[in-house]
């Protein structure tokens, strides 16, 4: 029973992380809501709904992690200092290279669909 609550209670933490990482950071609820619409998109295909899952979970991840090391650069470096930069960059960094393999599994799932789509539509 101890081991349940002590899940229980870590399972509260880490919501209470997402909660804050959407009510504080735009780009996240931006990453949460494009997640959706990939995933609904690739459920109406039929095809790559687990890359799209995934990819957007990295995307969502790394987004979290950059807020949770902002925020304790922030609280150690309060000032400006070459090295909470440097942290600072790595971790939007980090954000970046998650986004163009995302966009990447896209274009893998959506590219051929969606070009035999326009290219029906136009004529």
């Amino acid at each position: 029973m101890k081991a349940a609550r002590r899940f229980a209670r870590s399972v509260g933490f880490a919501a209470r992380g997402v909660a804050y990482g959407w009510r504080t950071q735009p780009h996240f609820r931006f990453e949460t809501i494009a997640a959706v619409i990939a995933v609904g998109a690739a459920l109406a295909l039929g095809s790559g709904v687990a890359a799209v899952v995934l990819a957007s979970a990295l995307v969502l991840v790394a987004e979290l992690a950059n807020t949770a090391v902002e925020a304790a650069v922030d609280l150690a470096a309060p000032g400006p200092d070459v090295r909470a930069a440097a942290a600072k960059d790595a971790a939007a960094g980090a954000v970046l290279l998650a986004a163009i393999a995302a966009a990447g599994v896209g274009l893998a799932v959506f590219g051929l669909p969606l070009w035999g789509w326009l290219r029906a539509a136009v004529g």
